[in-house]
């Protein structure tokens, strides 16, 4: 099924007729998922969730999710910088 539908798209394209967000889709995808890695990691540093049973919070671990945060800021303003670009 999936399938199909990407065979309509990529016909479409190849028929001179428009694809779904024109030629910009891989940047707007890569914003979005660079978007949301950056700001579910902050959100997870910043805000952790319930502990179990009335205990302290739990953080998220700062070795992986800063890593992770700055991944995602990367990729959502390099993705940004594509789009204004062009």
């Amino acid at each position: 099924m999936f399938g199909v539908a990407a065979l309509t798209v990529l016909s479409a394209a190849a028929n001179g007729g428009s694809m779904f967000l024109g030629d910009d889709l891989i940047p707007y995808l890569v914003l979005a998922l660079g978007a949301a890695l950056f700001v579910g990691n902050v959100a997870a540093m910043v805000r952790p969730r319930r502990a179990d049973e009335g205990g302290q919070p739990v953080r998220a671990p700062a070795r992986r999710a800063v890593p992770l945060a700055l991944v995602g800021f990367v990729a959502a303003l390099w993705a940004l910088a594509t789009l204004l670009a062009g």
